[in-house]
């Protein structure tokens, strides 16, 4: 047999395999992440050789591409205005000050440990390890003695800067000479990747939220189908932007908003007679198929990394890379979080956990390989970095997730009982959200 056809093979029992024990695996440190890019390390190039990127270049940046439209859209799709805006100054400040900090940050510190790369290959590292990933730290925004003003304020963080990281990864690769976005220049870039793909996200996602909105009233479609209508809409939007060389991955995230928002729309459209009545703010169940699809895709691209970056970086590894992570991890992120949370009345150990779970995954994983398909010279080095930075956070987020978590819930729930008024007791409406559960 070929070799693709081993790689194939390869890929389909790691993830039946975790499949198996997915559900113990819940219950301890090891996260999903840390098994597939451990098994991507295992039949990449430096293990079997199943998967390599010289050989396998297409279909590799055709899964992670998927990948992250699914999760830009479904993330997108799933946020509502009420969570910018009660308790918003959260994730409103993280994204707002946090965000462009963290890019900057990023960027000064890279210059002195990272020497050969040009300043808008600085940048974009500084773009590419910006966005933050969830997913590797799940305990840290899902266990129930966490306040869910910092739950809530985390997971929205995550679904939406990878999104809004997106203009700055684009106009600085185009910044970049000997890249193929230089050859339209700034302004073309600007036109078509930025105003162009979010007009069309706009209309494709309004769109088809309207049409599902109206279609549900109506009893014309069941349930199977309008999951996978929205599968068709997130594809949909990517596809009507690069096919006028717009960034599929903005229309993406801007469909998701317009379809989440026109299908919560007020006043629902009155069902036909006979047809059952759903209220139009149901959006979660329609999601389902998507949301379950882009997870798989995400753990697919965890496998892809460890082969393809993160196997090969092992191999020549240096110690200004490792410094780098290292600093991306912590004062890059941790210092940003905390001077766009001064004077919010948060106490250390809050805005310390904030600081701390910014874990970088999907996103950049994703960007660093469009770096190679867009030939910037410092690729090379910018891979390892990249790699080495994703790496230890799939490590040291994914294993002290539930630790951290559990030691900052016993913190608030004695803080909450000493301190009714307590901030972090207040889930965003200004009333006092109660005690805190054991």
């Amino acid at each position: 047999m070929s070799g693709s056809v081993w790689a194939g093979a390869a890929v389909a029992a790691v993830t039946a395999g975790y499949a198996l024990f997915s559900r113990r695996l819940a219950t301890t440190v090891v996260s999903a992440p840390m098994v597939f890019t451990g098994c991507g390390i295992a039949i990449g190039p430096t293990g079997l050789g199943l998967l390599d990127l010289k050989h396998d270049a297409g279909p590799v940046l055709t899964l992670v591409e998927a990948a992250l439209t699914l999760v830009l859209f479904t993330d997108a799709m799933s946020v509502r205005g009420r969570d910018l805006r009660l308790g918003g100054f959260l994730p409103g400040r993280l994204l707002g000050i946090g965000l462009p900090l963290t890019i900057g940050a990023g960027w000064l510190l890279a210059w002195p440990l990272l020497p050969g790369l040009t300043l808008w290959e600085l940048a974009l590292l500084g773009a590419v390890l910006a966005p933050t990933d969830a997913a590797l730290g799940k305990t840290a925004v899902s266990d129930r003695r966490v306040p869910p003003l910092v739950r809530d304020g985390l997971n929205v963080e995550s679904g939406l800067n990878d999104g809004m990281a997106l203009p700055f990864f684009v106009v600085f690769l185009a910044a970049l000479p000997g890249t193929m976005a230089s050859e339209e220049g700034a302004a073309g870039v600007f036109w078509r990747a930025l105003v162009l793909s979010t007009a069309w996200g706009l209309a494709v996602g309004g769109l088809g939220g309207w049409l599902l909105r109206r279609s549900r009233a109506r009893g014309w479609i069941g349930g199977d189908w309008r999951q996978t209508f929205v599968l068709a809409v997130a594809v949909g939007a990517y596809a009507v932007a690069v096919a006028f060389d717009g960034s599929g991955f903005i229309a993406a995230w801007v469909a998701g908003f317009a379809f989440g928002v026109s299908l919560r729309r007020s006043g629902p459209v009155k069902a036909r007679a006979g047809a059952p009545a759903e209220a139009p703010a149901a959006v979660d169940d329609s999601a389902g198929l998507t949301g379950h699809l882009a997870d798989l895709l995400a753990s697919l691209s965890f496998l892809v990394f460890g082969a393809v970056l993160l196997g090969p970086t092992l191999d020549d590894l240096d110690w200004r890379i490792v410094v780098y992570a290292v600093l991306s991890l912590t004062v890059v992120r941790m210092l940003p979080v905390a001077l766009s949370l001064a004077r919010t009345g948060l106490a250390l150990p809050t805005v310390a956990y904030i600081g701390w779970f910014g874990p970088r995954g999907l996103a950049s994983v994703v960007f660093g390989l469009l770096l190679v398909e867009e030939h910037v010279p410092g690729v090379q080095l910018l891979g390892r970095v990249i790699a080495v930075t994703v790496m230890l956070s799939i490590l040291l987020h994914g294993m002290s997730a539930v630790v951290l978590a559990k030691r900052y819930g016993a913190w608030y729930r004695r803080a909450a009982d000493r301190r009714p008024q307590l901030r972090e007791n207040l889930p965003g409406d200004g009333v006092p959200g109660g005690r805190p559960p054991d």
